[in-house]
């Protein structure tokens, strides 16, 4: 890798002026190392998802109401939501006084050692109301390092991307989400497919969890390999850090945060709803089998792979924010046609509309990262991005806990989630198009 330039040469008033050190290969060789950690770190966090909506509920809240019990499932769910932003203040810090790279291997490591321990858990059966506290703590504790684990991946990415290429580059480590995706609910697919019902419950569900033990080997070892953001070791060359990041993002940048964690929303919240809610809702009262419903979340994931990569380049070439403005607005059109076809419980109807919800909420994934990005400078991004990110995070963990409610007093009909689903849609709109008076000037980069 090319040596840095001199620290002083770093216009933290215009980003866009500095010329990163890298080659395009190895601004493509970073990139690419923050998506494989990202993917198998979404695994991790996706198979808790999946569970909350097929397993715990059974496993671990025992309650003669099927809708209590489901959501207790999901107020579990909503635990590792709530303490992301306690991570990205830890990991936020961290990263914007030591380094990027550091971050992306404690956040890794961490969530991978968690989510191992929720395979070994024993069940209410066998230790009664310890083994809900139990894997709620094990559940806070996976949510503290998400909480740095996009962030620094995200930020690694981003600032060894030429402005140009910024919205192109920071869509494939998103391609992450959908990846862990497909492995999260592959797995339980296989599982369940290759079971009895009975082993199922008894043992195999716990072998998910358990395989994140040799994908946690690999993903430290690949993120080993990664060099450290040019952009910041010239600002830690230059003395420039701020000695309390989080404070000063929050006192020059608090707008940024509100308005980077609701264009952030529609990604992370919708996608829930579509996926998690989906899969309880079509169990519970459609009468669904789960693998469809699992199927469907994994082909929707494989058409999210080229919709990302489709917004990306879109970014790049018309402007980042615009892709969230846009996205959303379909997203919110589309909200009531995906529902209509999930509610027929036609295997490929099925299919279609869980396809067609997540393909239009992903538009606007695609480009959050570099939206994000933007809106804070180098001394306070990681902080910056983390308490925007964490704290649509906050909102989206209790997005299926909502949607079961508000169809719950609708008498389980489907017309509110899919209300609901316009709203988290037209909350990422407002907010999309307000980033970009509010970011920061990046000569050669579109919002």
């Amino acid at each position: 890798m090319s040596t840095p330039q001199h620290a002083g040469a770093v216009p933290l008033e215009d980003e866009g002026e500095f010329s990163t050190a890298l080659s395009a290969k190895e601004a493509r060789k970073v990139t690419f190392g923050a998506l494989i950690g990202t993917a198998l770190e979404w695994y991790d966090f996706f198979l808790f998802n999946t569970a909350a909506a097929l397993v715990f509920n059974v496993q671990f809240f025992t309650n003669d109401d099927a809708v209590a019990a489901t959501l207790s499932s999901f107020a579990t769910l909503a635990v590792g939501f709530l303490a992301r932003p306690l991570g990205g203040m830890i990991f936020g810090s961290l990263g914007d006084k030591v380094g990027r790279r550091a971050v992306m291997l404690i956040t890794v490591t961490g969530i991978g050692v968690a989510t191992a321990l929720i395979g070994l858990l024993p069940t209410y059966a066998s230790i009664g109301v310890v083994a809900p506290l139990m894997l709620v703590i094990l559940r806070f504790c996976q949510g503290i390092f998400v909480g740095g684990e996009w962030s620094g991946a995200m930020t690694i990415a981003i600032e060894n991307a030429p402005p140009e290429s910024k919205a192109k580059l920071s869509a494939i480590p998103q391609i992450g989400s959908p990846i862990g995706t497909i492995l999260a609910s592959g797995g339980f697919f296989l599982v369940s497919a290759l079971s009895s019902q009975d082993s199922f419950d008894s043992f195999g569900w716990r072998i998910p969890f358990l395989a994140a033990i040799p994908l946690l080997l690999l993903a430290v070892v690949m993120r080993r390999r990664l060099d450290e953001s040019p952009a910041f070791l010239q600002v830690k060359e230059s003395g420039r850090q701020e000695n309390t990041p989080l404070r000063t993002v929050w006192r020059t940048s608090w707008l940024q945060i509100l308005v980077g964690a609701g264009a952030a929303f529609l990604g992370v919240g919708g996608f829930y709803l579509i996926t998690t809610f989906v899969v309880s809702y079509g169990k519970q009262h459609l009468g669904i089998s789960p693998n469809l419903l699992l199927f469907g979340s994994i082909f929707a994931a494989a058409v999210e792979i080229l919709v990302l990569i489709t917004g990306g380049n879109l970014g790049s070439r018309f402007g980042a924010s615009k892709v969230i403005v846009w996205g959303g607005i379909a997203s919110a059109i589309l909200a009531f046609p995906a529902f209509l076809l999930i509610q027929t419980t036609q295997p490929i109807l099925v299919v279609l509309g869980m396809t067609l919800g997540v393909a239009a909420l992903s538009y606007p994934y695609a480009t959050s990262g570099a939206v994000l990005s933007a809106l804070f400078p180098l001394t306070t991004r990681l902080s910056g991005m983390a308490m925007a990110q964490n704290l649509s995070g906050v909102a989206a963990g209790f997005v299926p806990l909502i949607a079961t409610a508000v169809v719950a007093a609708a008498d389980n009909a489907w017309w509110p989630a899919a209300l609901l689903l316009v709203a988290v849609s037209l909350i990422s709109v407002v907010c999309g198009a307000c980033a970009p008076r509010l970011s920061q000037k990046i000569t050669g980069y579109l919002h």
